[in-house]
């Protein structure tokens, strides 16, 4: 997503102007042994996984001004085909399927949709479209992946070398981020008005699901400043 994040700022695609988001899972009684709290109330793919694709589409296209959306749960129980409880049904009290509308601050429209209902799909996990090209991105619930770009009228997509590190599994590279930040005197990238942003976002999916409407969006964050070409500069007890 770094590698992503300098195309865009170098205006590989032009000025950005919509983006698509798939998050697609027949669902995690599949795999996991105690499912049960992904289908309660604050549960659910959009709060399981949402934060992954809404952190990204933030960072990269800056916060979320508006929302819209609708919701729904496609059946009242799961059955739940892992070990050890295979066989047991199990509640379902959240939604199961989203499908929302994002009006970016700076101008962009993206469509989101979270689901645990469908059984298969080729759909990409996120693209961007701007004025002179498209950007294909990799799923942000990992670090690496391909990094594709296609310009207006060109017949193939192209993929993007990455020179970015950490395109390995690098689930702590926020924490390392956060004390560096705190010794550097300068903002977390991975900050708390960042994860408030995003979590209002998708309350307002929900809220705008049930009330009929457009959410308008009250808190806003800074885009997050791109990583550093080189990890972090190691941390000295004092």
């Amino acid at each position: 997503l770094q590698t992503c994040r300098d195309l865009l700022d170098a205006g590989a695609i032009g000025d950005p102007v919509a983006a698509t988001a798939f998050m697609l899972s027949p669902g995690h009684e599949r795999w996991h042994p105690a499912p049960d709290f992904y289908y309660l109330p604050g549960g659910g793919p959009l709060f399981d996984m949402g934060p992954y694709y809404l952190s990204a589409l933030v960072t990269l296209l800056g916060p979320v001004r508006r929302v819209t959306g609708s919701a729904r749960a496609s059946r009242t129980e799961r059955t739940i085909t892992s070990e050890p409880r295979r066989g047991e049904r199990i509640p379902v009290r959240t939604s199961t399927h989203h499908a929302a509308v994002l009006d970016f601050a700076a101008g962009p429209l993206a469509t989101l949709v979270t689901s645990f209902d469908v059984p298969a799909s080729d759909a990409p996990n996120l693209e961007i479209y701007g004025t002179a090209a498209a950007l294909s991105l990799p799923d942000p619930n990992t670090f690496g992946g391909p990094v594709r770009l296609r310009a207006a009228g060109e017949e193939a997509w192209r993929e993007v070398p990455i020179e970015r590190p950490h395109t390995d599994n690098s689930r702590g590279l926020g924490v390392a981020d956060l004390a560096a930040a705190m010794r550097d005197g300068r903002p977390p990238r991975a900050s708390g008005d960042l994860a408030l942003h995003v979590l209002e976002v998708m309350h307002a999916v929900e809220t705008a699901s049930r009330e009929g409407r457009h959410v308008e969006i009250v808190s806003t964050v800074e885009r997050p400043a791109p990583m550093l070409g080189s990890p972090p500069p190691p941390l000295r007890d004092t």
